[in-house]
């Protein structure tokens, strides 16, 4: 396929935005980026696919996320709201998750990966939780990957709060989604795989040990790290070790392991997550929406950290989490010169970019021969200049999910002029609004228990 008439941002270092040039597309990567009348030419049989002037630019990349949170849209939490993030976990999260059964899990999945492809991403990491349906919960998130079309990364959260017999089987379920994906099952390699952890709070010595013991892959960790102070309590009560320690001490971090929120970590935490590599990432919706303040993110770049961004679970418009953070580290500082635009970049763009490209072992999230084709059409119309090196600011304070007219992955076509081709979204709706209603039941049971 030749993609041609098109403004391209490249996503490079530093960042390009190109007119006159043309991409090619062959086997799902970026074989070539030239002239484009030289294109056309040269390319004559192939498949053209006319961008009609507008930007075009690899797709969004979230980098945590939660598929089966789709089912808490509208969700009436039984008994007084929650008071704080522990009552969240307690009223919501852990009761919802026990609700699910295989075919929510397929569901969920399959409506958030409509939401993600008509809001332009692309690359999602997902971190599941199903206690009463564990074994072949990936396969069917994966069943959802496959059939829609998106590049996904999966992994089970491995947790004590449901039992021993549950948390062995959740160890079970990555270990064998991992080998899977390892051995070649991985929807033409747009799939990979973690292995989940749920957080500190809910894993006990013998588990953290037990789970490091089974993950002989190779494949990191993905981890939920102090996203409020109880972590940090319940780590000193069980070990005498504030989080980031008791995870080193049990060989948890490292150069493939995603560390997510890291909220309250302190200065010496900071320095071994940046010394060991590990990554960490950023969700800043959910940590205003959980009241749990927000990360030192200038402070962990400066040391070397890469952090990127996710959205925990909420809607997979990438570009509202640039705007979240953009706003919410101005706020919480009382400075507005906090948290500027090329900081965003350097989280949305480029880390998440080689965090997808470590996960998929290809370039991801740029636009360069031998990158995945994995492309966004954006349909803006800018009324001042628009630069490599203003970009960040277009993003935050120009760009919309809905100027998001074509959607593309591995050069297949996921969503052409505002419509999705391999999601009849108007059935998936009306499938999932006939069995949500018992999840949502099921939840109420589980959840009045704890009010």
């Amino acid at each position: 396929m030749l993609i041609y008439n098109a403004k391209l941002i490249t996503n490079e270092r530093p960042n390009r935005i190109l007119e006159g040039q043309a991409v090619l597309i062959r086997d799902g990567l970026i074989q070539k980026v030239g002239p484009e009348q030289v294109m056309l030419v040269e390319n004559a049989a192939e498949e053209r696919l006319d961008a009609r002037g507008q930007y075009v630019m690899p797709g969004n990349i979230c980098a945590h996320t939660h598929f089966y949170g789709a089912y808490a849209r509208g969700m009436a939490i039984p008994g007084p709201a929650p008071a704080d993030f522990p009552e969240i976990l307690a009223k919501l999260w852990w009761g919802l998750d026990k609700a699910l059964s295989m075919e929510d899990v397929y569901y969920s999945a399959m409506v958030c990966i409509a939401d993600a492809i008509r809001h332009g991403t692309t690359t999602l990491v997902d971190h599941h939780a199903s206690p009463n349906a564990i074994a072949g919960s990936l396969d069917a998130i994966a069943s959802a990957v496959e059939e829609s079309g998106v590049r996904a990364s999966l992994c089970y959260e491995v947790t004590d709060r449901d039992g021993p017999e549950r948390a062995k089987a959740g160890i079970a379920e990555n270990v064998r989604f991992i080998q899977r994906i390892q051995s070649g099952g991985g929807a033409g390699g747009r799939l990979s795989a973690l292995f989940g952890l749920h957080a500190s709070l809910t894993l006990s010595e013998e588990t953290l040990e037990a789970c490091r013991h089974a993950n002989q892959t190779g494949a990191g960790f993905h981890i939920h790290v102090a996203e409020h102070s109880v972590d940090q309590y319940d780590s000193l009560e069980k070990s005498g070790l504030r989080v980031i320690d008791r995870l080193e001490r049990h060989g948890i971090l490292g150069p493939e392991t995603i560390a997510v929120h890291a909220v309250h970590v302190d200065a010496k935490e900071i320095e071994i997550l940046a010394r060991s590599g590990t990554w960490v990432t950023h969700q800043p919706r959910s940590n205003m929406n959980n009241a749990v303040g927000l990360p030192q993110v200038e402070a962990m770049l400066r040391m070397g950290i890469k952090v990127c961004l996710g959205n925990d679970g909420f809607s997979n418009a990438m570009w509202e989490e640039w705007k979240a953070a953009y706003l919410g580290h101005k706020l919480i500082n009382g400075d507005p010169r906090r948290m500027n635009g090329a900081l965003l970049a350097e989280m949305a763009l480029y880390n998440n970019a080689s965090l997808a490209g470590r996960l998929f072992g290809v370039p991801v999230g740029v636009i360069e021969p031998g990158a995945v084709a994995d492309l966004i059409f954006v349909d803006y119309h800018p009324y001042t200049p628009l630069t490599g090196d203003n970009l960040p600011w277009h993003i935050v304070f120009g760009f919309h999910e809905s100027m998001v007219t074509t959607t593309i992955v591995a050069g297949k076509v996921l969503m052409l002029d505002r419509q999705l081709t391999t999601i009849d979204e108007e059935a998936l709706a009306r499938k999932v609004r006939e069995v949500v209603p018992a999840a949502w039941e099921r939840y109420v049971r589980f959840a009045s228990k704890t009010v």
